[in-house]
């Protein structure tokens, strides 16, 4: 036999925990919710910091390539240095020895009018 208090009681304690069981999926909501703000800040703190990164990098790759430019010039000043400095020594050692076959001639002419 039932009594009508039992099939309240039933009635209740079905509801009890239905309620339960409904604010345990609004807490694991609430924690996913929680977790997805996390997971969308983390990753925009990720794009700032490779924002940063990318121009401190083309920075970086501006500035080396100025040094590359002085460079190349200093490179070009220095071989057109080197390659007057071997044209003046090649013109020198060029008068040098016309010179001494000037001055052979001078000596071998007078010795042969002597």
């Amino acid at each position: 036999m039932n009594w009508p208090w039992q099939r309240f009681y039933s009635y209740n304690n079905n509801s009890l925990l239905k309620v339960h069981e409904l604010e345990a999926e609004v807490e694991a909501e609430q924690r996913r919710g929680a977790d997805a703000v996390k997971g969308v800040r983390k990753y925009e703190r990720r794009v700032k910091e490779l924002t940063y990164q990318t121009e401190e990098d083309k920075k970086n790759v501006t500035r080396l390539q100025d040094l590359v430019d002085k460079l190349q010039l200093k490179v070009r000043a220095y071989r057109a240095l080197q390659l007057k400095k071997l044209r003046e020594q090649a013109h020198g050692t060029h008068l040098s020895r016309y010179g001494r076959w000037l001055r052979l001639e001078g000596v071998t002419g007078r010795w042969l009018v002597s």
